[in-house]
């Protein structure tokens, strides 16, 4: 790509070119989601709470944690903003190498919950380590992509190394077992590849291996098998493998068009599990209606569009594949938990960014739109309005 027309000639008065200023539709949107996220967040959580031993049955322990973490991943996101895009694709690779260790001695020394180990437990807090890796894969394909540059267009270059570097993580993550992570590890190599300049026909190859594997998998039997069965016929078995999904649909339907008004889900009473998690846009639709979760779609859609616009004025190439990188990982999230919990594709666990309980995933989440706010700074157009702010405020001082 070429970035040599989004240039400005930014004529100051000092040699130094300064920053520019975030990019302000950007921070609103996240803001508002998150202030939407953590409302429904204390919505949908608080009768689980107020009936769970674990929390001392207080109503709010879910609210009020998700309230800290969001006011700290705030934090997060601004400190996040004001480092440059050289400092990300420094830490590039040390980042990546940390994400593999932890995902390894997460396999050792986690904590096992469902038959996984997915999770370290510090100071009470849980930590995913596969949060970590997303991240750190977007940071280290960019800085792969960004020094190969024309020769991404060769196997060797533009297909290889992103594989092996993908198949490293995948590998750890179907150990723990953690599968979800895995489909978004894959989506995230191959958006990379994409945008860094690899040949579409690696990508038709690369769809027919995948779907290939996803055939042997299907007719494999076992676990994945029964979630595919619970995915094609959920009210086949309405109190095992179609118990969840079937419970979703309940309260995505009685919502109707306008909802049954905000705190007033009857679904969240212990019949939907995970309802301030993974299915809490269920509970969205259920309170708000079609037209509300139509409302938080579209908030997330121009928050995604707003990502890829801020991608496509960045003059530096690495920063265009970073703010690509994670605008993308936040559209596939939103994308597959709503195609979850509205049973488009088999239920696996995908949490609804900015809006599920999660402290660790939250402030992960905050951090890389803080990396975009940091992107957006650099934009030549950002850049040229500061400046002619700092020229016009020194002329009105003179």
């Amino acid at each position: 790509m070429d970035y040599s027309n989004t240039r400005l000639d930014l004529r100051t008065e000092e040699p130094r070119v300064r920053r520019g200023s975030v990019d302000m539709p950007f921070l609103l949107l996240t803001l508002l989601l998150l202030t939407v996220g953590v409302v429904m967040v204390l919505s949908a959580s608080f009768a689980r709470a107020y009936y769970s031993a674990s929390t001392n049955h207080s109503a709010t322990y879910y609210f009020s944690r998700q309230l800290v973490f969001a006011a700290a991943g705030v934090g997060i996101m601004f400190v996040a903003a004001r480092f440059p895009i050289g400092f990300y694709r420094r830490i590039a690779l040390p980042l990546y190498a940390f994400a593999c260790v932890m995902l390894f001695l997460v396999l050792v020394g986690g904590e096992r919950a469902n038959g996984a180990r997915r999770w370290f437990k510090i100071a009470g807090v849980q930590f995913q380590p596969s949060e970590i890796a997303k991240l750190a894969l977007i940071l280290f394909d960019a800085r792969m992509a960004w020094r190969y540059g024309e020769d991404m267009k060769r196997f060797r270059r533009g297909v290889l190394p992103f594989v092996a570097a993908a198949a490293v993580i995948i590998g750890l993550l179907v150990f723990e077992p953690h599968f979800s992570a895995a489909i978004i590890i894959i989506l995230i190599t191959a958006s990379m590849m994409f945008a860094g300049g690899t040949r579409l026909h690696w990508f038709i190859l690369g769809g027919g291996a995948v779907a290939a594997l996803g055939v042997i998998v299907l007719t494999s039997g076992g676990y994945t098998s029964e979630r595919i069965n619970a995915w094609r016929d959920p009210f086949a078995d309405t109190s095992d493998t179609g118990y969840q999904i079937v419970q979703s649909l309940y309260a995505i339907g009685s919502g109707g068009l306008t909802g049954l008004g905000l705190g007033n889900s009857r679904q969240k009473y212990l019949y939907l599990p995970e309802e301030h998690n993974d299915f809490i846009f269920s509970v969205v639709c259920e309170e708000l209606g079609f037209i509300g979760a139509a409302l938080i779609l579209a908030l997330f859609a121009l928050l995604i569009g707003r990502g890829f616009w801020l991608a496509m004025h960045c003059r530096d190439r690495y920063a265009f594949l970073v703010c690509s990188g994670i605008t993308s990982l936040l559209a596939f999230q939103v994308i597959l938990n709503v195609a979850v919990v509205t049973n488009l594709i088999p239920c696996t666990g995908i949490s609804l960014p900015l809006f599920s309980y999660g402290g660790t995933a939250l402030l992960l989440q905050l951090g890389e739109l803080g990396i975009v706010l940091s992107i957006s700074r650099d934009i030549p157009e950002k850049r040229f309005f500061t400046e002619r702010r700092q020229r016009r405020k020194r002329e009105a001082n003179a």
